[in-house]
């Protein structure tokens, strides 16, 4: 088989990044594709060459196959990585990549397309000696045959989509009286995800762990195991928390899976980087899931613990080189945890989000490591998964991973689009969590009905934002004056420098004062009789170290404005609006008439029309930002003279919504 000198990787976000990376450190030369949405994104940015395949969507960008190939031929590119998603498990894809005289990335066609259908892969797997869930696989898609099927199984029962994977076209059903529009809905489910409107029931295993284990194959008859992973921890049947090794694990049974994963892999001989997924119950007994013919999202975790780049190993056997390593040789070395990072919001059932990052700052620091893709400035846009990044933390063992992680969290920023991270710190610190215990129904157990509520906006982190604005202020006058000392910023010729701000709240608007104190760098922030002491210890750029009530706390920030912040501290995000403009007067200077938009939001309506008259206090509009609603307020009596931005349209901070004509 030829050497591959120049890949062309299939793919966006992080998996593109993290790919391109060790390619360039094996001195390959790299190219990106994209769709219009991502012209600018970071795959692109970082890779030798890149090539436009079409609009956003992907049916018309990175499911164009044709195109991809196309693009690879066209810059010489002698092999295609698939990624993760999109195209990596399509083996009609994989075949033309073959026809075409280039190398995929990754098994042949024919193991993909077996292992890609659930019912085949179940056949081929018991005939294999591999355990599998009791359950129903055949051919007659009958309706009166899976009621039968069930019957014979037992309640509960899972249906699933035969093609497909990621939790759609999957129901849970506890009785026969349910089963039927179970079936309905989930047929039509994989047809329109997969194209295949098939299903299999299987037995329902209860709280189950889900375990996977990491395979690779190459040409020479050479297939490993390289440990396993837990990833339990799921929202909608897609995983959120991944660590390796699984914490109950024992040799015995690591061994037992192991193997029964590597038979699953020559059963199919199957060659490249694998995963086969398990369910193992609380009995000890583990049952084949499914097996993902591609590189995992949560590949770094077994990186970290066996100390192999997967990918170079995949570029290798893509080559024909053999492995390089025998099953004697895998050893695990302490433990590793990731997260995935998602543009969603978990306090409304997970549903992705989409809008600006205004702000990115990933964590850095011993046993940490973050593969993204996005940057500031980036739009997080409707097309893709809304996965923005994951962060991966190791330690000796697995409470040590576990608190980096958590710290990798406190100290990543993200601003602007609302994403899971609060949450994932708050499951990670669950006791549940923390003492290895997890199972599949750890969220519904941790979380309960309600399930996870957005930290309250409090008179603490209130009193944060105030010091934080506090000193901006300080750093724009010392910047704007000539020939003043940094420590006359706090003094005041009439002994009072208190300054007043007014925060937003859904519960009702709070004043909160800030008053320097001594010594230095040392303030008083009271709301009514309510008193907090904040020391300044140390700035950087965009983020404080805090001494809040005698414990030091670190935060990030991001001024958006004078009057709104962005604030990750302690485990928390807010965004504090400051209604009063953050003047020391209750009465504010009159504005220019130029009404702009004081964060990135939702303009949800404009309750005034060209050529109204208007006094200065009046409803203008309503924004909707991090999850409130906004009034937007006339700064000066006049005439509307132009409306610049549209009802229900996404907008930026600063863009002009409207302008008015001062009376």
């Amino acid at each position: 088989m030829k050497s591959i000198t120049t890949l062309l990787v299939a793919n966006r976000g992080e998996i593109a990044v993290r790919v391109m990376r060790t390619a360039r450190e094996m001195g390959l030369g790299t190219v990106a594709v994209h769709s219009d949405a991502d012209e600018s994104a970071p795959h692109v940015r970082i890779a030798d060459r890149a090539v436009r395949l079409g609009p956003g969507p992907v049916a018309q960008s990175y499911l164009r196959g044709d195109r991809i190939i196309q693009a690879a031929l066209d810059t010489g590119a002698e092999a295609i990585h698939p990624g993760y998603g999109l195209l990596s498990e399509n083996a009609q894809f994989a075949q033309a990549v073959a026809d075409a005289g280039l190398i995929f990335v990754g098994p042949s066609p024919q193991a993909i397309e077996l292992m890609g259908d659930k019912a085949l892969a179940k056949r081929r797997m018991l005939a294999s000696d591999v355990p599998c869930i009791p359950g129903y696989e055949g051919d007659d898609q009958g309706e009166a045959r899976f009621i039968a099927a069930a019957q014979e199984i037992g309640y509960p029962v899972m249906v699933k989509a035969a093609a497909g994977g990621g939790g759609r076209g999957m129901r849970l059903v506890h009785d026969a009286d349910a089963l039927p529009g179970a079936l309905e809905l989930a047929s039509a489910e994989a047809k329109n995800a997969f194209g295949s409107s098939d299903l299999i029931l299987e037995k329902a295993i209860t709280a189950p762990r889900h375990v996977e284990v990491q395979v690779f194959g190459d040409a020479h008859g050479n297939t490993i195991y390289l440990g396993e992973r837990d990833c339990s921890v799921q929202r909608r049947h897609q995983k959120i928390i991944e660590e390796a090794p699984c914490p109950v694990m024992t040799p015995e049974l690591r061994a037992a899976m192991g193997e029964a994963a590597v038979n699953a892999a020559r059963a199919v001989d199957y060659r490249g980087a694998g995963t086969v997924e398990f369910l193992l119950d609380a009995a000890g007994e583990f049952y084949f899931l499914e097996m993902n013919t591609r590189l995992q999202v949560e590949h770094p975790v077994t990186e970290f613990i066996t100390g192999l780049d997967l990918v170079a190993l995949q570029l290798r056997v893509a080559q024909g080189e053999p492995l390089g390593i025998e099953q004697s040789e895998v050893s695990l070395t302490g433990h590793a945890m990731e997260v995935r990072l998602y543009a969603e919001d978990p306090a409304r059932g997970f549903l992705p989000r989409t809008g600006s990052v205004l702000r990115w700052a990933p964590a850095t620091g011993e046993g940490v490591r973050v593969d993204a893709g996005i940057a500031t400035g980036d739009e997080v846009s409707p097309f893709y998964d809304s996965m923005l990044a994951k962060v991966i933390a190791y330690g000796s063992d697995r409470d040590e991973s576990r608190r980096r992680l958590v710290r990798a969290l406190e100290d990543t920023a993200l601003f602007g689009v609302t994403s899971n991270r609060d949450f994932l710190i708050d499951a990670l610190r669950q006791p549940g969590f923390a003492d290895g215990s997890a199972t599949t129904a750890f969220i519904d157990e941790a979380y309960g009905a309600a399930g996870y509520q957005a930290p309250a906006l409090t008179f603490q982190v209130q009193a944060v934002a105030a010091v934080v604005q506090y000193c901006l202020a300080q750093g724009r006058a010392l910047r704007e004056t000539v020939s003043v000392s940094a420590e006359l910023l706090d003094w005041s010729s009439d002994g009072n420098s208190t300054a007043v701000r007014e925060y937003a709240h859904p519960d009702g608007n709070l004043i909160v004062r800030v008053t320097p104190g001594e010594p230095a760098h040392t303030y008083f922030v009271s709301v009514g009789e309510d008193v907090l002491e904040i020391a300044v210890r140390s700035k950087e750029a965009e983020a404080m170290t805090l001494v809040v009530a005698g414990e030091a706390v670190r935060v990030c920030y991001l001024e958006e404005s004078p009057q709104v912040l962005h604030l990750a501290v302690g485990g928390e995000s807010h965004c504090l609006v400051d209604v009063s403009g953050g003047a020391a007067s209750e009465e504010s200077a009159a504005g220019d008439g130029l009404i702009r938009a004081p964060m990135h939001g939702l303009l949800l309506n404009i309750s005034v029309a060209e050529g109204d008259s208007v006094k200065r206090g009046d409803k203008l509009a309503v924004l909707e930002a991090m999850k409130m609603q906004h009034e937007i307020l006339a700064d000066v009596a006049g005439t509307v003279s132009e409306l610049a931005a549209a009802e229900n349209a996404q907008i930026g901070a600063d863009e002009l919504i409207l302008r008015i004509d001062p009376a």
